[in-house]
C-alpha cells in the first residue's frame, strides 16, 4: 500500500515534534487471516522515552467521511483505536508508554467532534482541526530553519518551499 501524504505528514511530527527515532508507514499486525489485512496508519518509536505511538490518519479535506453519517465514522475511529491497542498489546510490551492518536486536518464542528470527543476520554488523543494546523505550522517553523534531508517528502517539501528566494 503506498504511503498518503497525509501519513508523511504525521511521520514528519513524530520524528521532529515528538523525538521519534524509528517511523514505520502502512504497518501490517503480523496475525495471519483477515485481522491482519487491516494495517496502522503510522508507528513511531522513541526510544530514549519508550514511547510507542501509534496513529491512525484520515485526510478527507471535505470532512471526515467513513460509511453514511456521524455516527458510523465515529464508530470506525473506535473500531480503528480498539485495532491500535490490541496491535499494542501484542506487539509492543517493551514499550511502557502508548500514545494513541487519530490526526484529521478537517472535521465539521458539531455532533462528530462531540461523538469522537467521547472516544477522546477513553485515550485517543485528537489531532484534528486546529491542533493539526498547528502541528504543520510547527513544522513549516522547523523547515524555515533546516536544510538537513530527514527522508520525509513531506517535510522536504515544506523545505523547499520555505527556502524559496524572490
Amino acid at each position: 500500500m503506498n504511503t498518503e501524504m497525509g501519513e508523511y505528514v504525521v511521520g514528519a511530527c513524530l520524528q521532529l515534534k515528538f523525538g521519534c527515532d524509528f517511523i514505520s508507514y502502512n504497518v501490517r499486525p503480523p496475525e495471519s487471516g483477515l485481522p491482519g489485512l487491516a494495517e496502522i496508519d503510522v508507528v513511531g518509536l522513541n526510544f530514549i522515552q519508550h514511547t510507542a505511538y501509534l496513529c491512525e490518519v484520515s485526510t478527507h479535506l471535505d470532512g471526515l467521511h467513513y460509511g453514511t453519517g456521524y455516527e458510523e465514522s465515529a464508530k470506525k475511529v473506535r473500531e480503528k483505536y480498539v485495532r491500535l491497542q490490541t496491535y499494542a498489546k501484542n506487539n509492543l510490551q517493551d514499550f511502557p508508554a502508548i500514545k494513541y492518536m487519530f490526526w484529521s486536518p478537517r472535521i465539521p464542528k458539531g455532533r462528530l467532534i462531540s461523538l469522537l470527543a467521547e472516544i477522546e476520554k477513553n485515550g485517543l488523543k485528537l489531532i484534528i482541526n486546529d491542533d493539526y494546523k498547528q502541528s504543520v505550522e510547527y513544522l513549516r517553523s522547523k523547515a524555515r530553519k533546516t536544510t538537513r534531508d530527514i527522508g520525509n517528502p513531506f517535510f522536504r517539501a515544506l523545505q523547499i518551499l520555505e527556502h524559496l528566494h524572490s
